[in-house]
């Protein structure tokens, strides 16, 4: 039986048993996009929304999210991450960029820890904007790279 399967001997899905791979520093970068009505993206710049700074509030759910991965993504380990970053960016006239980056010393890989972190920012940019813009599209959630561990360096080609 391969010792990184998400099957055990059964053939029933269980985690992965990392115990015997080593600990090494592992990071990894995400992206995604929302896209929306220039002026709901001229509200969030100007810092006028009435339910507050939005990336504000999006940057501390990613980082909340990455933290959480484990209970969110079936069969995923839970990791003590040592650093998350939520990057936000407003790209006139109609999207805003978030880029997210998960660091650890660990067994195991922080790519859905990156992702869920985009991918929960991006859902909390819809949250508190829908109400004046329901048109909007969470876009392009994609892995930008990662570096560590046995598969060593990933560098995403050109993304959507």
């Amino acid at each position: 039986m391969n010792p990184l399967t998400h099957l055990d001997a059964q053939g029933r899905a269980s985690m992965v048993d990392v115990t015997s791979k080593p600990a090494t520093e592992r990071e990894a970068r995400a992206r995604a996009w929302v896209r929306m009505h220039p002026s709901t993206l001229q509200l969030i710049q100007d810092r006028g929304h009435p339910k507050g700074d939005v990336f504000a509030v999006a940057r501390i759910a990613g980082i909340m999210a990455a933290k959480k991965t484990h209970e969110l993504i079936p069969l995923c380990h839970p990791l003590l991450l040592s650093a998350i970053h939520v990057e936000l960016q407003a790209l006139p006239p109609d999207r805003v960029q978030i880029t997210t980056c998960c660091r650890l010393n660990g067994a195991t890989g922080v790519e859905l820890e990156a992702m869920t972190a985009a991918s929960v920012a991006a859902l909390t940019i819809y949250d508190m904007c829908k109400a004046v813009d329901r048109g909007m599209l969470i876009e392009g959630l994609h892995l930008l790279s990662k570096q560590g561990g046995k598969s060593g360096v990933f560098i995403a080609g050109d993304a959507p």
